[in-house]
C-alpha cells in the first residue's frame, strides 16, 4: 500500500492497522481507531487518508465527516494512477470509464470534502463533471463504452491480419514493475518507455522480434497487474486485455528478487482467470536474477510448466528463454518438401516469415526446400509440395 501511494504522489506520514472479527458497517473499523486517525490528521496535517480496503459509498461518507479530510480507499487509489499514467486516448477512455462508474454511486453526501482542491483521487474526469447531474454521467459512460467497442473492433482487425501473416503474438503479463518493459526491450531490442514505479505500462505495445530460428513473433507489452485488481478496471480495460487472451503464448514475469513473489504469480492467475486466460500456454518468467537471492530463486524453478530465471539488465538467460519461445510457437509445425520455382521467392520469403527452412538446394528452375511450416501457410504452399518430408 505504501508503493501505491508513493507511485500516486503521496508523502506516507503515518501508517494504521486494525485487526477486526467483523468490520463496522458504517465506517469499516472502530470509534476508537477512527478517533486515533482524526488525531493523527490534526498532528501531521495530512489532506487524505488512505484506505488498503474497499469502501462502501455510506462508509466513505461517515470517515470523511468524522476524519474531516479526504477518504481514498484502495480501487480510487489505484484508478487515480492510472489516470496518471494514461497517455494514448484508448488508455484515457478506459480509465475515466472506470472511474466513472466507480464514482457515480458515490457522488451524493460528499459534497464538502470533495470540493476541497485538488490531491488524490480526483484526477481524471474532474470534480465539476462528477457533480453534474447523474443523467449526463450515464451518457459519458455510454460514449465511452461504444468508444471501447470500437476500440476492440479495430484491435479484433489488427490481430486478424498477424494471423493471417502467420505470425506468432507473445504477450507478456505480470505483477505490476516485475519488468516486463524491461525484457520487451532486451528481447526486441526496443525503446519501449521504462520506469521505477507501479503501473509505469498501460496501453499495449508491440514490437517485432526475430527469433533464432529467423522465424518473426510479435512480443506485446500489457499493462501490469496487483492484489486485489479491481473488477471495474478489468472491465474497463478489456479492449487491452484481449491482446492477453488472443495471445498464442504468454510470458508471466516475475519479480524473482520480490520475497512475495509467491503471492504475485497467484495475482496474476487470479486475473487471467477473470478474462478467461488462465489455459493459455505459457512460460513463467522469473526476471531481474542479478539482484535476486539465488537460494530464494532455486526452489521458484521447481514448479510445474515451463520456468526459467533470465535479467532483462545484464541478458542473463535471454537466448534460452528466445529458443523456449520459438519452440513452443513452432509446436504442431509440420514439415513438407516443396519444389519453389526460382520466380516465387516471395513463397521462400513466406516461409522464412512462417516457418523455418531447414534444407535448401538448387535443381535447375526450381529450388528444393525442406521446411518446417505453420499449418495455416500450408494452402499456400500446397501446389508446390514434392513429397512430406522424413
Amino acid at each position: 500500500m505504501k508503493r501505491l501511494a508513493w507511485t500516486a504522489g503521496a508523502n506516507v506520514a503515518c501508517v494504521f492497522m486494525q485487526r477486526r472479527v467483523r468490520p463496522c458497517p458504517a465506517t469499516l473499523i472502530g470509534a476508537g481507531k477512527a478517533a486515533e486517525m482524526k488525531a493523527a490528521v490534526d498532528e501531521t496535517g495530512a489532506d487524505v487518508v488512505l484506505f488498503d480496503s474497499n469502501l462502501s459509498p455510506g462508509q466513505a461518507v461517515n470517515l470523511e465527516n468524522i476524519l474531516g479530510v479526504k477518504v481514498v480507499d484502495r480501487t480510487q487509489l489505484i484508478l487515480d494512477i492510472f489516470a496518471q499514467r494514461a497517455q494514448t486516448n484508448e488508455g484515457k477512455h478506459q480509465v475515466e470509464l472506470a472511474q466513472l462508474q466507480y464514482m457515480l454511486p458515490r457522488l451524493v453526501g460528499r459534497g464538502s470534502v470533495m470540493r476541497q482542491q485538488g490531491g488524490i483521487g480526483v484526477r481524471g474526469p474532474g470534480e465539476q463533471k462528477l457533480e453534474v447531474d447523474r443523467r449526463v454521467i450515464r451518457r459519458r459512460i455510454q460514449r465511452l463504452e461504444e468508444d471501447i467497442e470500437n476500440i476492440r473492433k479495430s484491435r479484433r482487425e489488427q490481430r486478424r491480419r498477424r494471423a493471417e501473416g502467420t505470425i506468432g503474438t507473445v504477450a507478456l503479463v505480470g505483477y505490476t514493475n516485475a519488468g516486463k518493459s524491461s525484457l520487451l526491450n532486451a528481447l526486441a531490442g526496443a525503446d519501449v518507455f521504462v520506469e521505477n514505479k507501479l503501473f509505469a505500462t498501460l496501453d499495449p505495445r508491440a514490437r517485432r522480434c526475430v527469433l533464432p530460428s529467423q522465424r518473426e513473433a510479435v512480443l506485446t507489452d500489457t499493462v501490469g497487474f496487483i492484489r486485489r485488481l479491481p473488477h471495474s478496471l478489468v472491465a474497463a480495460f478489456r479492449a487491452t486485455l484481449e491482446e492477453v487472451a488472443e495471445a498464442d503464448l504468454l510470458l508471466l514475469v516475475a519479480d524473482a528478487s520480490d520475497p512475495a513473489v509467491g503471492e504475485q504469480i497467484q495475482a496474476v492467475y487470479d486475473v487471467l482467470a477473470e478474462i478467461h486466460a488462465i489455459d493459455k500456454p505459457r512460460i513463467v518468467v522469473f526476471n531481474k536474477t542479478d539482484i535476486a537471492d539465488r537460494d530464494q530463486l532455486r526452489p521458484l524453478l521447481w514448479g510445474s510448466g515451463t520456468r526459467m530465471a533470465v535479467s532483462a539488465r545484464t541478458g542473463e538467460g535471454l537466448p534460452e528463454l528466445l529458443a523456449e519461445v520459438d519452440k513452443h510457437l513452432a509446436a504442431g509445425f509440420r514439415c513438407v518438401r516443396l519444389s519453389i520455382p526460382h520466380h516465387e521467392a516471395g513463397i521462400l520469403a513466406r516461409i522464412r516469415r512462417a516457418g523455418r527452412i531447414l534444407k535448401q538446394e538448387y535443381a535447375g528452375d526450381a529450388v528444393l526446400v525442406e521446411a518446417e511450416i505453420d499449418p495455416a501457410i500450408e494452402w499456400i504452399v500446397a501446389a508446390y509440395r514434392v513429397a512430406e518430408a522424413g
